[in-house]
């Protein structure tokens, strides 16, 4: 059985959400950022930490890919084009969506004050605007993300989503916001919530 270290609240949600779609028993380890329990397995005290036969796995993207490239499902087989545009946008949604989200909350509440500039927060809010319009250019037909079939950047998305409701940045994309309440109808997803 997996052993899944984090909270709800953080990055975890997308390992918690992954094994969840897997119909995958797990151990949920309700652990902070940087406590104990999680730097003795990452020396960042970042969360979330899958722990798979004793070995644990760092960082969630990491994580979500190798549990569905282990299980066969909500991913593409690697070495063909669809694993290459699926990878691809992936990194487009890290870098343009996680990225700047991350970057706000660490201007928030991360970073110790006198190193927070709050003006940074208009500056992304307009690149996560941005990143909608370029995403709808990027997205297959639907319903998800790479046409029809749920993939790895369907979570990643969704709970970037989430993430960026949290913290007021909004969806300005209609078909983005229809997307959303979609994939949070999940009974996976809903399963995941209710941990």
């Amino acid at each position: 059985m997996y052993k899944l270290i984090g909270t709800r609240d953080t990055r975890a949600f997308r390992v918690m959400w992954m094994l969840e779609e897997l119909a995958q028993p797990f151990e949920s380890v309700h652990a902070a950022p940087r406590s104990n329990g999680v730097v003795e397995f990452n020396p960042s005290g970042k969360v979330p930490v899958l722990i798979d036969d004793g070995t644990p796995i760092t960082d969630s993207t990491a994580i979500i890919q190798y549990l569905a490239d282990r299980h066969g499902k909500l991913t593409h087989k690697a070495g063909t084009l669809e694993r290459a545009r699926q990878d691809s946008l992936t990194q487009f949604l890290l870098d343009e969506y996680d990225a700047v989200l991350w970057t706000a909350a660490r201007h928030t509440f991360v970073l110790p004050a006198e190193l927070r500039v709050s003006g940074i927060k208009d500056t992304l809010r307009w690149e996560f605007q941005r990143s909608q319009e370029i995403l709808k250019q990027r997205a297959g037909d639907g319903p998800f993300l790479m046409g029809n079939m749920m993939t790895v950047p369907d979570i990643i998305l969704t709970h970037c989503l989430e993430w960026g409701q949290a913290a007021h940045f909004p969806i300005k994309e209609c078909w983005l916001g229809k997307y959303w309440d979609i994939m949070r109808e999940r009974p996976a997803y809903k399963r995941a919530e209710a941990r």
